[in-house]
């Protein structure tokens, strides 16, 4: 299980969220990997459990710093990146890095951590699937949901470029299926 990473990546609203909460309950040697970002916390959120918050400033001091192994600027002064510090933290309890990142974020770990990595592309039904459960959340307002379902018909455009794809159109099943995807990857 040395130095392995596993990548979840999906547009928002297919389910990645709720498969990566279920696999971290079933497999201990599975460890999230918290994100950083410059955007407020949201809710309850708290820094060092969902994210590291970061002011947009001290994010660009890190990034020249070398202290990520990938970033992005999502929007123009709003970044999401991986700590290598985070990384480290993970590798040296002998865990499996479990990522939850958006699509462009899982490409550029897959290309960074090769044949350590194993990529996983969450997708909906369909695009009318995902806005019914978009609007089911009721969480955003009508244009945040069509901006979000806009972005994840771009998104979708990323399936290829992944090792494995799961179709979330019965739950019980795409648990079951990513269970097997872990364990079949752990072993190797």
């Amino acid at each position: 299980m040395n130095k392995k990473v596993i990548i979840f990546s999906a547009p928002s609203g297919a389910g990645k969220s709720t498969v990566v909460g279920h696999l971290l309950k079933t497999f201990p040697f599975l460890e999230f990997s918290i994100s950083a970002t410059s955007r407020s916390p949201r809710g309850n959120e708290k820094d060092g459990v969902e994210y590291y918050f970061f002011s947009a400033e001290q994010f660009r001091e890190l990034i020249a710093r070398d202290a990520f192994v990938e970033y992005e600027e999502v929007y123009p002064g709003s970044f999401y990146g991986t700590l290598r510090s985070e990384v480290e933290r993970i590798w040296a309890k002998g865990h499996i890095i479990l990522f939850d990142i958006d699509v462009r974020g899982g490409v550029n770990l897959k290309r960074i951590f090769g044949d350590n990595a194993l990529s996983v592309f969450v997708k909906p039904p369909s695009v009318e699937e995902l806005r019914r459960r978009l609007i089911g959340r009721g969480t955003d307002s009508p244009e945040a949901i069509e901006r979000r379902v806009a972005k994840a018909e771009e998104e979708l455009e990323y399936e290829p470029q992944f090792d494995r794809v799961l179709e979330n159109d019965r739950l019980d099943r795409t648990l079951a299926e990513a269970e097997n995807i872990v364990k079949s990857f752990a072993v190797q």
